[in-house]
């Protein structure tokens, strides 16, 4: 480097003004000055900013892009500069990042013509590692871009909830008739106009939010989404799937549409390459996962897949490495492979030297970038003024109106100097900066550089800056974009996604680290009462969903069928509707109260939204008028029930809609969710009044909300345990073959399960129904419908029971002695035996007393039903009870995985008072989920309902990727040896299956435990649930 280039260097650009000499910029080791301009012509490089405003500089051509991005950087005193690039469209008209190591004059064909953008390279996982204002800022500006122009998709809630926080930093704290002048005027969104009053909804929420504290709330907001920081890379897997490659801080990742269907984590690629258009992943070996060995993706041409694996190179170093690679040796003859390497400091590096530096941190006064002059009187901004702050906080000049991109101002690196200039009359001095001046000069050298870019980025230091000006020539004349925006995720095609790129529950999918992981649980609340108001959010989001079901895709199923009755639609339509419409709106209103109380920069507003008990109060007082509807839930399933009798064809409609993957539980159920969902509501605030104080802020509105919904549940409770019963019996019926009259007035279900009947051929194994006054005896059926075959009937009018185990030298046998017959039967253990025997005493001694059903015997349509010992019924072979076992830990056919099935093939049995628990203990919400014998850990969402859990990839899933029935699985903590050394982590065990899964927090811990356990530890001492008996739950 020649000298003469250092001195005007080290009092200009590549100085941060304050700071000590020796100090270097944020691309550049501490201690070293940005390197001199090498000599030769010189040409202006325009770059666009992130406001879309435009700076030229004066550069030489043979200086490498390092030398430019630093020059950007020092321009605007940026620190943490390594988190962007310098963007531009090449010869090939494709979209490249500068490359800091090659020449500038190798890069740019026609510099003269060439527009580079500067913009946000490396997202990372959260915006919190971000440790300057001004880098928030630059991050708030790149979100509103990609929102504008499409490439950051959200749904509604989302999208208002940004905007609402980007007009926060604008204009400031909301007033009714400005938000709306300056929404009509600003399009932030495409299709604005029906967001309007969301928008504003969510603005009146923001008051006293500052302009950092609002772009804060915008990244924490924007980070949560699947497409944050995503740029999409069209390609093809091998059977011509059309999919996009994406990079992100974790790994590649893969999309179909907008819809992240795979992730490969860095810990398992072993290499990334190209060869000609394909773009190879080797991964390392695996025997738990279903993927090959190399994975292989079409891309248009080699040259996008030389850019991808670029962006893929530099993101693994940036996220992954300690310090910057060493560049390889250079060959001797030849060369092979690519050369290119990542040029800069990683992320740890960044952090480091941030956190480590000896520079005194000035504050970057972050303020409202625009406000409207007499918004009274004219809607329309007023001309731009802008007020420098200083550092004392005391008014600084007004500067001249912002400059239009045709009038930029030039940025040489041989004059530096000039960066101060534009801003200030006062004289400037040659050499260092005088830090010991009055504080005109802090304002001077304060706002010269670190503050000077903000007022070009149109987010500047006064509080009466309006928006950029528009103009008509230039096409970019707006801060937001014009491209159509999706705000809901793109949804793949019609074609069947390839087994390499199913969304299948395999540890390639959603991978989330540890680090990441401990990051989120220390920002977020730690208080009990946070984490069951997020129980309340997530089991709504589920509820809201079991709401869709019925009045969206079964009413599509029935609405075109003309046999299907106009009054069954109408009872549906005008039962389920009002309860969507109510649910929505509460399911927005606790979603927004969530967010708020999440927000760790609302310091002076935690005290009025770390609470839930209001919403709750004034949402149950206003669902009282719907608690009409909700005594005609039975009238429904009396309804559909009388409709499906009379026509053959809307029977088979419902039992075709059972078999869709949305309807993932028996159809009657999501009938009675209205009802349960009201007991979801006591006991959510039951746990609140018991963790409050009397004395807490939330007591009061907790308990007057509890004393509402208490009253409402108590009319309830006799209709509930009514309809609970007849939907069994109706689930029942769907499940047996061989009888007509299972449904009939005052039969009541008592429990079912497998027992094993001792017969001539010895004990074989059947299933077993308890009602009132009957017991069946069934075997499962060689249909393909997979129903049990009714094979006898035994009346408890009359019947006695005794232990036999002596007798019959059978472990765990009873006899059960009837008016005609007797039956031996065995149990799977003594407790399954206690329980069966205290359930049939009981309902024994009821049959004496009750005047319940007909005792006639139920009418057979089958042609064996006249063999009582069942003799002549020919077994299964272990053949086909080992084949149907092995299909429950994968999705199966509907009607092949109820609970009538699961009893089956676990050997166990579940009574009424179990499926009531199940129903009242619904649970949701995100869990890590690990293998026995795998490393990662998935992120899935996760259903809890009808003894069994439900896999999603996340709560907006319209249906399950798949299922786990809980039944006979044991449910633990891990011990010492498995070596899982993490927190909430709770194992379930089933034979040789192993799950292991960790939640968020204490609270969550133990609700799963708790909800898990009442599936997996059925009741015993089961009680008929009647009107005249209590709900024991």
């Amino acid at each position: 480097m020649a000298e003469p280039h250092l001195e005007p260097m080290a009092c200009g650009a590549g100085q941060r003004l304050g700071a000590p000499e020796t100090l270097g910029i944020s691309t550049l080791d501490p201690g070293h000055r940005p390197p001199a301009m090498p000599p030769g012509r010189h040409v202006t490089v325009r770059v666009r900013m992130l406001d879309d405003t435009e700076e030229l500089f004066d550069i030489s051509q043979k200086a490498s892009g390092k030398v430019l991005f630093d020059l950007v950087c020092s321009h605007m005193n940026l620190i943490e500069g390594d988190y962007f690039g310098l963007e531009f469209q090449n010869h090939q008209k494709m979209m490249v990042w500068l490359d800091h190591i090659k020449p500038i004059i190798k890069q740019l064909r026609r510099p003269k013509h060439t527009v580079l953008r500067f913009a946000v390279k490396f997202f990372p996982p959260d915006h919190a590692q971000l440790l300057e204002d001004l880098t928030r800022y630059l991050f708030a500006l790149q979100i509103k871009q990609d929102v504008s122009g499409g490439r950051l998709t959200c749904n509604d809630m989302s999208a208002a909830l940004m905007v609402s926080h980007i007009i926060q930093a604008e204009i400031g704290d909301f007033e009714e008739s400005q938000c709306r002048s300056h929404l009509l005027n600003n399009n932030y969104i495409p299709d604005q106009m029906p967001l309007i009053d969301k928008i504003m909804d969510f603005h009146s929420k923001n008051i006293g939010q500052t302009p950092a504290e609002s772009d804060f709330q915008l990244l924490e907001v924007a980070r949560r989404l699947e497409m944050y920081g995503i740029r999409l890379h069209p390609a093809k897997d091998r059977e011509g799937t059309k999919l996009s490659l994406a990079v992100a801080p974790t790994g590649v990742l893969v999309f179909q549409g907008h819809t992240k269907i795979n992730a490969f984590n860095w810990s398992k690629v072993r290499k990334l390459s190209f060869k000609r258009k394909r773009f190879l992943i080797k991964l390392r070996p695996d025997l738990n996962s279903s993927y090959q060995d190399t994975l292989e993706f079409l891309m248009a041409s080699r040259d996008c897949c030389k850019i991808f694996w670029k962006i893929c190179v530099e993101y693994h170093a940036f996220f992954r490495l300690f310090e910057e690679p060493k560049p390889k040796p250079k060959p001797m003859l030849f060369s092979r492979g690519s050369s290119f390497r990542f040029s800069g400091r990683t992320q740890k590096q960044v952090i480091d030297y941030v956190r480590e530096s000896e520079f005194k941190k000035l504050p970057f006064d972050r303020k409202h970038s625009r406000v409207q002059h007499n918004s009274r009187l004219s809607p329309l901004p007023s001309p731009r003024h802008h007020e420098v702050p200083t550092e004392s906080g005391a008014p600084g000049v007004d500067s001249p109106p912002l400059r239009h991109w045709k009038e930029p101002v030039l940025v040489s690196a041989e004059d530096p100097s000039s960066l101060r200039t534009r801003m200030s009359p006062s004289p400037q001095r040659n050499g260092h900066n005088d830090r010991t001046g009055s504080v005109s000069r802090i304002e001077e050298t304060r706002g010269s550089t670190r503050q000077t870019y903000p007022e070009h980025l149109c987010a500047g230091m006064g509080s009466s800056s309006p928006h950029l000006p528009v103009s008509s020539g230039h096409p970019h004349g707006m801060v937001n974009g014009q491209k159509s925006l999706e705000l809901f995720g793109h949804s793949p095609d019609g074609r069947q996604p390839s087994p390499l790129t199913s969304p299948l529950l395999n540890d390639a999918c959603s991978i989330r680290t540890d680090d990441e992981d401990e990051v989120r649980r220390k920002r977020f609340p730690t208080d009990r009462a946070y984490f069951i108001a997020k129980e309340l959010l997530t089991t709504e989001r589920t509820y809201v969903k079991d709401l869709e079901v019925v009045i969206v895709s079964f009413q599509n199923a029935i609405g075109q069928d003309e046999e299907t009755p106009d009054s069954l639609k109408k009872t549906v339509f005008s039962t389920f509707e009002p309860l969507h419409t109510f649910h929505t709106g509460f399911l927005r209103e606790v979603e927004q109260r969530l967010a708020l109380w999440e927000g760790r920069s609302n310091a002076h507003v935690k005290g009025d939204y770390q609470r839930i008990g209001d919403v709750m109060l004034k949402n149950l007082e206003s669902l009282r008028p719907l608690t009409v509807s909700l005594h005609r839930q039975s009238e429904v399933l009396l309804e559909l029930e009388k409709a499906c009798r009379s026509s053959h064809r809307l029977e088979g409609l419902c039992r075709d809609f059972e078999l869709q993957k949305v309807c993932y539980i028996p159809l009657n159920v999501f009938i009675l969710r209205p009802l349960h969902r009201l007991i979801h509501y006591k006991q959510i605030l039951e746990r609140l009044c018991k963790h409050y104080p009397a004395t807490h802020v939330d007591f009061r509105d907790c308990r007057a909300a509890l004393a509402d919904v208490s009253e409402v549940v108590d009319q309830l409770q006799g209709s509930l345990i009514k309809m609970e019963n007849f939907q069994k019996l109706l689930e029942l019926k769907k499940d047996l073959i061989g009888l007509d009259n299972l449904v009939i007035p005052g039969r009541d279900f008592i429990r079912l399960g497998c027992l094993s009947k001792l017969s001539g051929k010895g004990l074989q194994q059947r299933m077993f129904f308890l009602f009132n006054d009957v017991i069946l005896y069934t075997s499962r059926g060689m249909t393909a419908t997979n129903q049990f075959k009714v094979h006898g009937q035994l009346q408890l009018h009359g019947m006695t029971i005794r232990a036999s185990e002596e007798e019959w030298g059978v472990p765990h046998a009873f006899t059960l002695v009837g008016q005609q017959q007797s039956v031996v039967v065995a149990a799977s253990s003594l407790t399954e035996m206690e329980k069966w025997m205290e359930d049939i005493k009981w309902a024994i001694e009821m049959a004496k007393t009750s005047n319940g059903p007909s005792t006639d015997l139920l009418t057979s349509k089958l042609e064996d039903s006249k063999c009582p010992e069942d003799s002549t019924v020919e077994a299964e072979s272990e053949d086909d009870i080992t084949a149907s076992q092995t299909s429950l830990e994968r999705p199966a056919p509907h009607r092949g995985n109820t609970m009538v099935h699961v009893c089956w093939h676990r050997n166990t049995s579940v009574s009424m008072v179990d499926f009531s628990i199940a129903m009242e203990n619904q649970l949701s919400g995100n869990l890590l989920r690990k293998f026995k014998n795998s490393n990662g850990w998935q992120k899935l969402w996760v259903v809890f309902t009808n003894f069994s859990l439900f896999f999603y990839k996340s709560h907006q899933d319209d249906y399950p990727l798949a299922s786990l029935p809980l039944l006979g699985y044991s449910v633990t903590i891990p011990s010492e040896s498995e070596n899982i050394h993490k927190d909430y982590v709770f194992k379930l065990h089933f034979k040789s299956h192993v799950y292991y899964f960790r939640s968020e927090s204490e609270y969550t811990f133990e609700r799963w435990m708790e909800v898990i356990r009442s599936a997996t530890v059925p009741t015993g001492g089961t009680r008929v649930l009647n009107n005249k008996e209590p709900h024991p739950h």
